[in-house]
């Protein structure tokens, strides 16, 4: 049996009588896009900041590679390898793709943050951040200011940041937000893809790309995993249409 790279046993968190996540159990195994789904207030973006390390759950087991990983904070679990990307972009607008790429790397190798000297000559920082940039399709736009790359080029420089960091599963918090049905598409491509370099945990509104990216969904209500299966088992769920799908189906 493959054992699951990102494993949530009985997860729990309350905030005073909001009971934001009851006892929340779900995996993620390689290759897989395992998408997250619900109604707003569901607790979706609270349980990705558990996973991720930015709210401490108050019950519950996180474990990440087979290694428990409920007592590190979001940078230990990043160099760990867990690579997040959030709804509003984390990039360094002015700095250009390739240099954003290029501070993962250094902290991936463990140096000093430099921004004195000429770092664009030098090859141990632009070589990885030029492969991470090719493996995400931006070899083209290295020298682009973040801030002028449009909004799926910005999720996908993303992820470069989160490859050059050494993920080895993504967390994906609405990465089609604010995308009009063109650039979702691409994204949705590129996703399909992404799954091959490692698993990932997919938070999504836009239904269109879930049912074409995921191979199992989880349905999130008032902080409680109602169902998990397939594509056709979700679409097929009473429950589940009940509750959040509807029409969508």
């Amino acid at each position: 049996m493959t054992k699951p790279v990102l494993a949530i046993r009985n997860l729990e968190k309350s905030f005073g009588a909001l009971k934001a996540t009851d006892k929340v159990s779900l995996d993620l195994v390689p290759g897989e896009i395992h998408a997250l789904i619900g109604p707003n207030g569901a607790g979706k973006t609270t349980l990705i900041q558990q996973i991720a390390g930015t709210i401490q759950p108050d019950n519950g087991q996180i474990s990440f590679l087979q290694q428990d990983v409920l007592a590190m904070g979001m940078a230990a679990r990043a160099r760990l390898g867990l690579g997040r990307t959030f709804q509003i972009s984390s990039l360094i607008p002015e700095f250009s793709a390739l240099r954003n790429v290029m501070l993962a790397v250094q902290a991936q190798q463990g140096t000093s943050m430099r921004f004195a000297g000429n770092v664009m000559a030098d090859k141990s920082l632009t070589g990885p951040a030029e492969e991470a940039l090719e493996r995400v399709g931006l070899q083209g736009r290295a020298g682009v200011p973040a801030a002028e790359l449009s909004h799926g080029e910005k999720r996908q420089l993303e992820i470069a940041v989160a490859l050059a960091l050494g993920a080895k599963a993504f967390l994906l918090d609405e990465p089609m937000a604010g995308m009009d049905p063109e650039g979702s598409k691409r994204l949705t491509g590129f996703l399909a893809k992404l799954r091959d370099e490692a698993p990932i945990l997919l938070v999504e509104h836009d239904m269109d790309a879930v049912f074409a990216l995921a191979d199992r969904i989880s349905v999130l209500v008032y902080g409680r995993v109602v169902a998990t299966g397939t594509v056709a088992d979700i679409r097929n769920n009473q429950q589940v249409r009940e509750a959040y799908l509807g029409d969508e189906a």
